[in-house]
């Protein structure tokens, strides 16, 4: 296995790890997850409700016993899509490859433990993508206005970064265009921040720090001034179980959501240029306060609660994408992906070839470009004469 698959690898089934292990914690407060698990989550847990499929019927999903949520299923249509595109993504390649697959072809949905369309087990904010495109026909440039703004087309941009790897700006620029399909203004950025971290993350030598440096370097507004105060105060943190209290007070004044994560305000999830999505700062600051190892990181999200498999999923994918499949607990893997029915290794594999295939379409690209423009500037040059 040569370095890009070990962590085109690293990032994809870390991203996945970090969904299972998050998915039993998600929506909870730190009291409650440690007074349900008798302290700190540290590994794949039974579900938080025994009566998962009669708890919620909007969402009856069993979180838990290793089981990924949709942040994977996500990531792994877009895996597809590259795989069917073999190129550069756009927001026109949402409507034409992603949506067919959300509506059209089943696959085993652990938290229902059945076979479906992934449009089922999506949650509103994702339906949105089906709903403006598949039935209102609008511009899938513009499709994701009106959404709620939220982390959900961050959560599977980490594919975005792999066929960018090493070039942070053109993986934001990317994601930033077909995330136009689904999401708007800070959702919108947070998704192309996250492809320009695992991007960096990507790249020869890549530490923490140059990875958060190159996220503050393309990001904007609140999402850029969030990151920057979260993972200055995750600098002052010993232990990424206990960061909740640092983290959430630095990343508060740019959230919408409430501190009651059930109890949403008037304003939760409406365009701003103030504010951030917490998921994508909170997983950088975990990435921070455990000094970029992958257990501390990811069990750092699971246990800060709230959307705990979001944070856990970008942090994952960050530091697999920084240290390799390796990095990963391969006890971990291996029991995740047994309990979902996924091979968490085979999106890697694809993304590694795609990104080469990809990076050698941009060469072709360059040169020509090169060749246009010195034989433009010669031109010009004589005509001046």
């Amino acid at each position: 296995m040569n370095v890009l698959e070990s962590r085109a690898i690293g990032a994809l089934a870390g991203a996945a790890v970090g969904d299972a292990l998050g998915g039993a914690t998600e929506g909870w407060s730190v009291e409650q997850i440690r007074a349900r698990y008798g302290g700190p989550v540290t590994g794949i847990v039974e579900p938080f409700r025994p009566d998962w499929q009669d708890f919620k019927p909007i969402s009856p999903y069993h979180k838990g016993d290793g089981h990924v949520t949709d942040d994977t299923l996500m990531t792994n249509l877009l895996v597809r899509v590259y795989e069917t595109k073999r190129d550069h993504l756009d927001a026109y390649d949402i409507d034409e490859l992603l949506v067919p697959l959300m509506i059209g072809e089943k696959v085993w949905i652990p938290e229902l433990e059945r076979e479906a369309a992934p449009l089922i087990r999506v949650f509103l904010a994702e339906k949105w993508i089906v709903t403006r495109l598949h039935y209102a026909h609008v511009d899938p440039r513009e499709a994701g206005v009106g959404n709620a703004v939220n982390c959900g087309a961050a959560m599977y941009a980490a594919p975005t970064g792999v066929a960018n790897a090493g070039n942070p700006r053109a993986a934001y620029a990317e994601a930033i265009d077909w995330a136009g399909a689904h999401q708007s203004s800070f959702g919108r950025e947070a998704a192309g921040v996250f492809a320009a971290a695992v991007a960096a993350a990507l790249s020869p030598g890549a530490s923490v720090a140059s990875v958060v440096d190159a996220a503050l370097a393309v990001a904007h507004d609140g999402t850029r001034a969030a990151i920057e105060a979260v993972c200055e105060q995750a600098q002052n943190v010993d232990d990424p179980l206990e960061a909740y209290d640092a983290l959430r007070a630095a990343v508060r004044p740019f959230d919408l959501v409430a501190d009651a994560y059930r109890e949403r305000g008037m304003a939760a999830h409406r365009p701003s240029r103030l504010h951030s999505i917490e998921e994508l700062p909170v997983a950088l600051g975990m990435l921070v306060a455990g000094r970029g190892d992958f257990r501390a990181s990811v069990l750092g999200g699971v246990n800060y609660g709230r959307d705990a498999d979001s944070i856990a999923t970008m942090a994952g994918a960050i530091s697999g994408a920084l240290y390799g499949v390796d990095a990963v607990p391969a006890q971990w893997r291996t029991d995740i992906g047994d309990a979902s029915r996924l091979d968490l290794e085979a999106g890697g594999r694809v993304m590694a070839q795609v990104a080469r295939e990809i990076f050698a379409r941009d060469q072709e690209r360059a040169a020509a470009t090169t060749t246009a423009f010195t034989e433009l500037a010669g031109q010009a040059e004589g005509a001046a004469r």
